[in-house]
């Protein structure tokens, strides 16, 4: 298995999903990796009837279990798919983490791995051209129940060039 792997989160996955932009992910990286447990929680959204990406039909997008169960973290807050994406970079040194979840993201950067979220996706797939502007693309994001700071949509806009 390559050393530098992208590992997903579940809620990018779900919320590019229903804003249906999960491609961006695949132009961008080609391949995403995403553990058991992410998986299991796409498996129980799509249960509850939530609009879920079928992993089974992505080829760009692979399941690794977390081989070292001593690697995830044990936070009670920290839910298990953040905590087995947390697991897997660890194992995989130098992988990029895609979470939104603000304690998931605080545990990642004190353990010193490469972050992004939903958001930092759109803004690279507008430096790359992908999309024509980003906020559209974030108000599809609110409407699709991403709460999202209105201080940190500023920065975004920012940094897209976007006011």
């Amino acid at each position: 298995m390559p050393d530098e792997l992208v590992i997903s989160n579940t809620s990018p996955l779900l919320y590019l999903n229903l804003i249906n932009r999960l491609e961006l992910l695949r132009r961008i990286y080609q391949t995403v990796t995403v553990p058991s447990a992410v998986a299991a929680e796409l498996a129980e959204g799509a249960n509850q009837g939530i609009r879920v990406p079928d992993l089974a039909m992505l080829s760009w997008l692979q399941i690794v279990p977390v081989q070292s169960q001593e690697l995830i973290p044990i936070v009670t807050d920290l839910g298990a798919g953040e905590a087995e994406v947390i697991a897997l970079a660890l194992e995989n040194p130098g992988s990029l983490v895609i979470i939104d979840d603000q304690l998931g993201r605080q545990i990642a950067d004190m353990r010193q791995l490469t972050i992004t979220g939903t958001l930092g996706i759109i803004i690279k797939a507008r430096e790359l051209e992908y999309i024509p502007t980003v906020k559209p693309l974030i108000d599809e994001l609110r409407q699709a129940g991403l709460w999202l700071a209105h201080e940190l949509v500023s920065e975004v806009l920012r940094q897209a060039g976007e006011r």
